[in-house]
C-alpha cells in the first residue's frame, strides 16, 4: 500500500448512448461527483476543456549566479500542496472515465484513443463478444480496466475498480513529488504501514481528502464539511530535536521528561507566530498543546497524533466538498 502526497474527491465521467443507463449507473455510484454524456462529441469537448492540475510545486534554482545546469538545485514549495484544499475546481477534475464499447457515434476504444493523453484512468464497459478487443486495448495501454456489462456483479465490480483507480490516479500524479519529499522530512510517504493507518483514519473518521502538510510535518485531512484535522507525524530524531530546543529554551522539567520518554506529540504551532518548536510563551501550559502519541512501526517508528487545524495556519479556508455538492455541478449531470 502506498500513500499519495494528496488526494481529494474527483469527477467520474460516464459515457454511454443510453441516458437511462447513465442515470442508473450514477445513482449506483452514490455521492461521488459524476458527469454523464450520451453524446460522444459533447463528452470529448468537455474532457479536453476540463480542469486539471498541471505541474508540481517545484522551482529550479542556482546557489551561485552562473552555475552550470548540472549544479542546479530543486526547491519544493510544500505549502502549495495543502493550499489545493481551498480550490473549488479540484472536485471537477476527471480522475476516472467509464465508457461503453458499443456506441453509434464512435466505439469506446476510439473514444479512449481520442483522450489518450489525458491522465484520467479509463474503464471500458463491454458486451460478451467484445472481450478480445478489450484485452487488446488493455495491452496497448488505451484502457486500465474492462468490465463485462453482462456480469451479474458488474456494477459492484465497477464501483470497486473506480475506487482503486482514483487512488492510483493520485499516486501517479504525485509520484515524483512523493519520491523527492521522502528524501527529507517526509519519509513516512514511503511507509506502507503508515499508509494503512491513513486508510483506517479515512474509514473511522469520515475523511474525504488529505494533503501533506509542512511545519509540523504531517498530513492534513478534511471532512465533507471542510473541517480540517492535522496528523502530526514525529520520529525519534524529530522528538529529540524538540527536546533539545525545549531544553535550550528553559522548558519545564515535566515537558522535557515527556519528550524524552516519547509520551507526547507537540503542536506548538497552535500559537500564532510559533515556528513549531517550544518557546517561552508555551511555559507551564505545554499540556494544552500536546497529545499522547499513537505508534506506527514500519521501517522506522512513527509517533503520531491528531489535532484540529487552527485557522491561522491556512492562507485560505478549506472549500468543503459538501459546499461543492450543494453549489457545484449537479449529481449525474447529463449532456
Amino acid at each position: 500500500m502506498k500513500l499519495s502526497v494528496y488526494s481529494h474527491p474527483s469527477t467520474i465521467v460516464l459515457v454511454d448512448d443510453s441516458p437511462t443507463f447513465l442515470r442508473s449507473l450514477s445513482y449506483h455510484l452514490g455521492p461521488q461527483p459524476c458527469r454523464g454524456f450520451s453524446d460522444t462529441t459533447e463528452a470529448l469537448v468537455w474532457l479536453h476543456a476540463s480542469p486539471r492540475r498541471t505541474g508540481l510545486p517545484l522551482r529550479v534554482s542556482f546557489d551561485i549566479h552562473g552555475q552550470q545546469a548540472d549544479q542546479r538545485n530543486i526547491a519544493i514549495d510544500v505549502e502549495r500542496i495543502h493550499r489545493i484544499a481551498s480550490q473549488q475546481q479540484r472536485f471537477a477534475i476527471p480522475s476516472v472515465l467509464v465508457v461503453d464499447y458499443s456506441m453509434p457515434q464512435m466505439s469506446g476504444i476510439d473514444f479512449c484513443k481520442a483522450v489518450q493523453q489525458l491522465p484520467c484512468k479509463k474503464i471500458l464497459f463491454t458486451g460478451t463478444g467484445d472481450e478480445k478487443i478489450a484485452v487488446d486495448a488493455f495491452n496497448r495501454g488505451l484502457i486500465d480496466r474492462y468490465i463485462r456489462k453482462s456480469d451479474r456483479s458488474a456494477l459492484d465490480l465497477l464501483e470497486r475498480e473506480i475506487n482503486v483507480l482514483q487512488q492510483t490516479f493520485f499516486l501517479d500524479r504525485s509520484e515524483t513529488l512523493r519520491d523527492m519529499l521522502a528524501l527529507h522530512d517526509y519519509g513516512f510517504l514511503r511507509c506502507p504501514q503508515l499508509a494503512a493507518v491513513v486508510r483506517e483514519l479515512y474509514e473511522m473518521r469520515g475523511f474525504v481528502e488529505h494533503y501533506v502538510f509542512p511545519k509540523p510535518a504531517g498530513i492534513m485531512f478534511c471532512e465533507r464539511s471542510g473541517k480540517a484535522t492535522l496528523m502530526i507525524i514525529e520520529t525519534a530524531d524529530s522528538l529529540q530535536a524538540q527536546y533539545e530546543m525545549a531544553r535550550d529554551s528553559g522548558a519545564p522539567d515535566s515537558l522535557l521528561q515527556a519528550l524524552q520518554d516519547k509520551r507526547i506529540v507537540p503542536f506548538f504551532s497552535q500559537i500564532p507566530g510559533n515556528d513549531g518548536m517550544y518557546s517561552a510563551e508555551v511555559g507551564e501550559r505545554w499540556h494544552r498543546y500536546c497529545n499522547a502519541p499513537q505508534i506506527c512501526r514500519g521501517a522506522e517508528t512513527y509517533y503520531w497524533a491528531l489535532f484540529d487545524v487552527p485557522p491561522h495556519l491556512l492562507d485560505s479556508p478549506v472549500f468543503a466538498f459538501d459546499q461543492y455538492r450543494h453549489d457545484g455541478v449537479p449529481q449525474a449531470s447529463l449532456v
